[in-house]
C-alpha cells in the first residue's frame, strides 16, 4: 500500500492513494481550518475500521442495524510528541435485536483482533529521506 502526500500550503496537505482517492489534512488554527488534522484522521480511522468489523460480524449473526454512530475521543500528552495516551470509542447502535452485551463483545473483538488501524498504532515506523534540487 502506498500513499503520496503533497504540501498544498504550509499547514495543508493532500494524501492520495494508488486509486487516486484523496483526503486533505489541515493543521491551521480553528478559524481557518477546512479539513481534519492528521491526529483527527487517526481517530476517524480507528472509528471507521472498528465499525466495519462490527457491522460485518453483526450482519453475519443476522442482526438488523438501523443506525450506527461512533463517538471517538482521544487524550493527548501536553509534551512533544503529543501522542495519544488514551483513545475511547463509544459505539451507539440502533437495532431491534442487538443486545448491549453482544455489542460489547463484538466491539472488543474488533479492536483487539481485527482492526488494522488500532493494531498499527504500536507498529515499528521507519523512514528514509531524499532531497531533490530544482
Amino acid at each position: 500500500m502506498k500513499i503520496v502526500t503533497r504540501m498544498l500550503e504550509d499547514e495543508v496537505y493532500e494524501a492520495t492513494n494508488a486509486a487516486g482517492h484523496a483526503v486533505q489534512m489541515d493543521m491551521r488554527s480553528a478559524d481557518k481550518k477546512q479539513a481534519q488534522s492528521p491526529t483527527e484522521l487517526l481517530l476517524s480511522s480507528i472509528a471507521g475500521c472498528g465499525a466495519v468489523d462490527i457491522v460485518l460480524i453483526l450482519k453475519k449473526r443476522k442482526k438488523t442495524i438501523t443506525d450506527f454512530v461512533i463517538e471517538t475521543t482521544g487524550t493527548r500528552r501536553d509534551e512533544t510528541p503529543r501522542r495519544f495516551t488514551d483513545i475511547h470509542c463509544k459505539y451507539i447502535i440502533t437495532s431491534p435485536d442487538v443486545e448491549e452485551e453482544e455489542l460489547n463483545k463484538v466491539a472488543a473483538l474488533s479492536l483487539e483482533k481485527y482492526c488494522s488501524v488500532a493494531a498499527s498504532i504500536s507498529s515499528n515506523i521507519t523512514f528514509s529521506v531524499e532531497v531533490r534540487k530544482p
